[in-house]
């Protein structure tokens, strides 16, 4: 009975081997593989869409940035340009308004030379308001340029004719000015007139 019971058992054990995989055992095992595939596939696909947005977020705020600041950037140079076009237009204002009352003075000494008989009068009122106005151009950095015995320089001076002369500390230098010339802030505003000794 032995024999009969051994050989049972070996045909059971021959018809369900357990260490040899079944069909069925492979297809699970195949779609697990799968499923753990599609599962990295998956998390690779959602991590590169986060990146995909973030740099899109990060690129839409630097391109807002960079619409923000050329618009302030319009913003200043349409401001310069009008603060510049209003100090052209108005830069000479307080200069102007600073000559009104030497113009006052000019028209009182007008008023004054009809009804006066006093010429010394006259000319003393006008001198006053000739220092004045030299006054006023010296506050304005306005300065005579020399002339008179000065040696000539082209850079500073104008020749409008040549003097012959004798005296040879006379040549090459200014005789006699026929235009008085001005600087502004040691930048020459007008060239004098003068003749030079040859």
């Amino acid at each position: 009975m032995k024999k009969e019971e051994i050989k049972e058992e070996q045909e059971k054990e021959l018809d369900t081997p357990v260490d040899t995989p079944t069909v069925e055992d492979e297809e699970l095992e195949g779609t697990e593989n799968d499923n753990l595939e599609n599962d990295a596939n998956s998390s690779e696909e959602v991590d590169l869409n986060t990146q995909l947005e973030e740099a899109n977020e990060k690129c839409a705020e630097l391109n807002d940035k960079n619409l923000r600041l050329m618009a302030e950037f319009d913003n200043f140079r349409k401001r310069t340009l009008k603060e510049k076009s209003d100090l052209i237009k108005s830069g000479g204002e307080n200069v102007l308004k600073e000559m009104l009352p030497l113009i006052d003075d000019f028209e009182r000494a007008i008023q004054s030379m009809e009804n006066s008989k006093d010429a010394e009068a006259v000319k003393e009122g006008l001198d006053l308001i000739y220092n004045k106005f030299l006054k006023f151009l010296s506050n304005h950095s306005v300065k005579p340029i020399e002339t008179i015995g000065e040696k000539f320089d082209d850079e500073l001076h104008e020749a409008v004719s040549l003097f012959p002369t004798e005296d040879e500390e006379q040549k090459g230098k200014i005789i006699d000015c026929m235009e008085k010339g001005y600087t502004l802030n040691d930048k020459v505003i007008r060239f004098p007139k003068v003749i030079v000794g040859e």
